[in-house]
This record gives structure tokens, sequence and C-alpha cells, in this order.
């Protein structure tokens, strides 16, 4: 807008100036024009630059004279600009003045010659003031959209820090009040997911003591349909504490992984002759992987388990290479587990459990920088795909 102002306001200044010169000129040319024909009538000498039928009359005015009217106009006569003003006289002749318009000329070519410098100038230093105060918007909004991102990842330390936020004597914008409100946001759900981590970890903890007590008990009773019931619901109870307390450790971000390097078909031909199901292994082509033994175990495990617990067979276990998927041919995962993921305690469809089993194989995949991801084949059924980093696995040949 700076610049289109600067722009309009060049233009009106030189149409303002153009015409007053101009108009001052023809009033000029038609002043001696009338003092020619006075002198042409009463039979004296014409003043210098007048004249009848003079060479040089543009052609235009010249057939205006003869129609019987007066005009001006300014065209170039002998390399100079000249404001000529011509009338009719007797005979069917024309009376003419030229004045000289060199002057006028050269004022109106100094005065665009500084419109336009000028003009230039303050459109240079427009854009140079707007593209400073743009640039430093646009790399707090650059800043705070990397934060942003940063928190989506699961980096809940990460803050905007906008000095303004800070000093309340400076201040305040748009960019300001996002950081800020970013930044609070960022700070109530890291308070609010390290209460949940603790209240979780505390509650697995608590319960360990009380359990033991009571399994120890349930070794006691009599054999017996009771007992069993007692034995099992118990041992389900165990497992859900040992869940829970692997993932307030998974939670903290503190575990590491033990690396060693391991065939991949060969563990996960272990996984499923451990997991006691009738599983299907295929091995496309097998690879050496660099990985902690015991977590790849237990994502494999769980991904086996899952799909044996709320898909139908057959369950298959394929190994390409890096890749592990495992895929059954029941109804597939529910909507919100392929768009975000398995979350603890949530499960739909009527299936039973508590949504630990892939809570903690996505948590131990992240332990060894794996991907694991969740699909729905087009022709039906669940797929799990575990991807282990390139950087990691070798490949052993086809089989």
């Amino acid at each position: 807008m700076c610049c289109a102002l600067a722009a309009l306001l060049g233009v009106l200044v030189h149409v303002q100036v153009t015409d007053q010169t101009v108009g001052q000129a023809r009033d000029l040319a038609l002043s001696r024009l009338t003092d020619a024909t006075a002198a042409y009538e009463a039979g004296d000498t014409l003043l210098p630059g007048a004249g009848v039928d003079p060479e040089g009359l543009p052609r235009p005015l010249r057939k205006l004279a003869l129609a019987g009217r007066r005009g001006t106009m300014v065209a170039d006569h002998r390399g100079q600009p000249t404001m000529w003003a011509a009338g009719p006289a007797d005979g069917g002749h024309t009376l003419a003045v030229a004045v000289d318009y060199g002057q006028q000329a050269r004022t109106i070519e100094g005065l665009d010659s500084a419109i336009l410098w000028s003009s230039g100038l303050a459109i240079g230093a427009t854009l140079l003031v707007g593209a400073f105060a743009v640039t430093r918007v646009t790399r707090r909004l650059h800043a705070t959209a990397l934060v942003a991102r940063r928190i989506t990842a699961g980096d809940l330390d990460a803050r905007v820090d906008d000095p303004r936020t800070k000093d309340a004597s400076r201040p305040q914008d748009e960019v300001a009040a996002v950081a800020a409100a970013l930044d609070s946001m960022a700070a109530s759900l890291q308070g609010k997911l390290l209460a949940e981590q603790r209240f979780t970890a505390d509650v697995a903890h608590e319960l360990r003591t009380p359990l033991t007590g009571l399994h120890a008990a349930a070794e006691l009773l009599p054999q017996g349909r009771p007992t069993e019931l007692v034995r099992d619901r118990v041992a389900a109870l165990r497992t859900l504490t040992e869940d829970l307390l692997e993932i307030s450790r998974l939670d903290t971000g503190r575990e590491r992984g033990e690396l060693d390097t391991e065939d991949l078909g060969a563990l996960a031909e272990r996984v499923v002759r451990a997991s006691g199901t009738d599983t299907e292994v295929h091995l496309v082509r097998d690879a050496r992987v660099e990985t902690d033994r015991r977590r790849l175990e237990r994502v494999l495990g769980n991904l086996v388990s899952n799909a044996h617990r709320h898909g139908r067979a057959p369950v298959v276990l394929t190994v390409d290479g890096p890749r592990v998927t495992v895929r059954d041919h029941g109804d597939g995962f529910p909507e919100y587990l392929v768009a975000h993921g398995p979350q603890r305690f949530r499960t739909e469809g009527g299936a039973k459990g508590h949504g630990l089993g892939l809570t903690i194989a996505v948590g131990q995949a992240e332990v060894l920088g794996a991907r694991l991801t969740f699909a729905n084949a087009p022709e039906g059924g669940a797929v799990a795909t575990l991807v282990l980093p390139e950087e990691r696995a070798q490949s052993a040949g086809r089989s």
C-alpha cells in the first residue's frame, strides 16, 4: 500500500504540474496570437515569432485555423519544443505564433526525474523496512511452529520462551500471545502426563506386595475348579501389574537397549514357538540386526498375541529384511488405533483386554529405534509392521 501510494502521489504531482505549465504556455501563446491578429488587421509589421502560413506549422493546427477556429499545439520546430497558436486570416490563410517551449519542457522532465528518484527511494526504503519487519515476525512464527512440532513428537520440555512474554514492560503482539499460550499448554500437558505416569507407577508398585501375598495364598488352596479360577485371576492381575510397571518405566524415557547382533528370522521363529500359537512364519529375506533381543522378542510376542486374541486365523509373521509384519484375517484394527496409535485402557467393538500390549510394543519399539505402524489390509485383517533401523540391519541372503 505504501508503494502504491508513493506511485499515485508521483502521478498526481506530474499531472498537476504538467497541466499548469502547459496552461501557462497556452495562455501566453494565445495572448501573442491576439496581438499578432490586431497588428495584421491594422497592416502593421508582425512581431518576431508570428507569421502567415509559417513553415513548420503542424498540419492539424493548420486545418483547425482554416476551419475558422483558433487553437494551440505543442510540437517540435527546428529541433526545439514549441507552443504554436494559430487562427484564421484573410484570403484562406493561417496566422500563427510560435512560442519557445523548451524551458517548460525541461522543467517537466526535471520534475519527472525527481518524482521517479524519490518514488524509487521511498519504495526501496519501504520494502527494506517491510522485509525486516516481516522477517522478524516470520522468524518468530517459524520458531513457534518448530516448538509445536517438537511437542507433537513427544518433547514436552520444548518451550518457545519468547522474550516479550517475560518482560511486562515490552509491548505484547499477537505472536507473543501465541507463544505464551503454547508454552502454557505445553506446561499444563506435561504436568498432567507426569501426574498420570506417577499415578500409574505408584499403583503398580503398591499392588505388587499384596499380589505376591495373594499369589502365595492361592497356591495353598486345595485343588479344584474354584482354586483354578482364583489362580487364573491372580495371574491375570499380576500380568496387568507387570504391564503397568513396564509402561511406567517406558514413560520415563530413560530406558536404553542392550544391543547385540541377532538373526531376525531365527528370533521370529523363537517368538512364535514361545507363544504356543499356530502362527505361520514366512522368511522372505533374512537379516542380521543389531538390537536388544529381549525387547524385540517382547514387541513381536505382543503383536502375535494381540493378533490371536483380537483377530482370526491364519496369523502370518513375515520377515523381509529389517521389516517384520504380523497379519491376521479378522475385522482389522479400530479406526482410532490406525489414526492415532494404541491407547492404554481403550478397546472398541466388544474386544477384551486393556490396550496395554500394543502400547508396550510401541514403547519398546521406540527404545529400539524402530518404527511400529498399524494398518488394515484392503481385503480384510489387521497388519502391524515393525521396521528396524536400516543402519542396524545387514542382509543375510534369501531363503
